[in-house]
This record gives C-alpha cells, sequence and structure tokens, in this order.
C-alpha cells in the first residue's frame, strides 16, 4: 500500500514538472509579419522597416525561415526587392539564438546571432547584435512581429 501511495505521489510530481516546463516556454512556434525594425549604431538609431515590403518569419519546433518581398509584385525595377533566408534555432528561457545556415547574401551563412525575446500577446519582440565582422556589421536590431492568424 505504502508502495502504490509512494508510486502516485512520485507520478503527480513528475507530471506537475512536466506541466510548469511546458507552461514557462515561450509560444515562439508560428508564423510571424513584420510590423517595425529599428538599427542603432553607435549612437545612430534608424527605421529598418520597409512599408513598402512584406517580410515573414517562420518557426517550427527546430527551424526558422524569412522571407521578404516588394508590394508591387517586382514590377517596379527601383523597389523589386527579394530576400530569404533560414537555419535552425535554439531557445533558453528567453535567449533565441539563430544559427544562418542559408541566406541570399553568402558572405552572412554560417554566423550565429543572439536575440532575447519576449512576446506579448501576439506580438513577438527581439533584440540583440547582429556582428559579422568580414562585412563590417556590427549594429544593435530590435524587430517587432505579429503573429499571423490562419
Amino acid at each position: 500500500m505504502k508502495l502504490k501511495i509512494g508510486l502516485i505521489l512520485m507520478m503527480v510530481v513528475v507530471a506537475s514538472c512536466y506541466n510548469n516546463a511546458k507552461q514557462n516556454s515561450l509560444p515562439i512556434i508560428g508564423t510571424w509579419e513584420l510590423v517595425s525594425a529599428t538599427s542603432t549604431e553607435k549612437d545612430s538609431t534608424v527605421s529598418t522597416f520597409n512599408p513598402k515590403q512584406k517580410m515573414i518569419k517562420i518557426i517550427n519546433q527546430t527551424h526558422f525561415a524569412f522571407l521578404s518581398h516588394d508590394l508591387n509584385n517586382g514590377k517596379d525595377s527601383v523597389t523589386a526587392a527579394f530576400t530569404a533566408g533560414g537555419g535552425t534555432y535554439t531557445l533558453t528561457d528567453s535567449v533565441y539564438t539563430e544559427h544562418l545556415d542559408y541566406f541570399v547574401d553568402r558572405q552572412w551563412e554560417n554566423n550565429k546571432f543572439e536575440f532575447v525575446i519576449k512576446i506579448i500577446n501576439d506580438t513577438l519582440i527581439q533584440q540583440g547584435i547582429e556582428k559579422v565582422e568580414k562585412l563590417g556589421v556590427d549594429h544593435i536590431i530590435i524587430e517587432k512581429y505579429k503573429r499571423v492568424k490562419n
């Protein structure tokens, strides 16, 4: 009888720990649309968000991908744009680290970018440093995304 009670108690404790771990994880998986972006280098902050383009980020359990294109279907050669990239990521508490395996500009590939993220309702905010020494890139970015609803 004591053994049964002990086993039941142990199962309740394990189940409780599992549920707490799931509740503490950020709901990052999904499709997100960029709604604002800034870049800060030294003492200068500029908006890098272009309202004439649409960008989405897709995140599953192990990988991320982002796609961006102009909203005029590429008909204007001055504003026509397309970019894409992706790779794997890790998420530990609020530290989201992207390992960029694919990008249209190959010089960015095989770099790691670490961000602190928070999710407030349907908004994902990521802030961190983008640094690619060989390109002279070293700035702080803040990006805000809205969850895309089905």
